[in-house]
């Protein structure tokens, strides 16, 4: 767990929670990717929203959340949209 809350955006609530689903490394992050380890949070904790999603692809990608490029944040919205739906 500890590695993960050193990846960016990732503390240790979003760590404990990555870990409850079986997401317990950078690489498992890395190789699910930010949609299916959304997912899969998505699944367990209902309660999770897009700007979990938006932090989970700034880990993955080592940036802030708040600055992934405004094509992938509109990915990412149209993606947590549907699963909405």
């Amino acid at each position: 767990m500890s590695e993960l809350i050193s990846m960016m955006n990732i503390g240790k609530e979003m760590a404990i929670k990555l870990t409850s689903v079986g997401i317990n490394s950078p690489d498992k992050l890395a190789s699910l990717g930010s949609k299916q380890a959304f997912l899969k949070l998505k699944q367990a904790y209902p309660n999770v929203c897009l700007v979990h999603l938006y932090a989970l692809e700034g880990a993955i990608c080592n940036t802030e959340f708040n600055s992934l490029p405004e094509d992938k944040k509109k990915e990412l919205k149209e993606f947590s949209d549907f699963l909405k739906r």
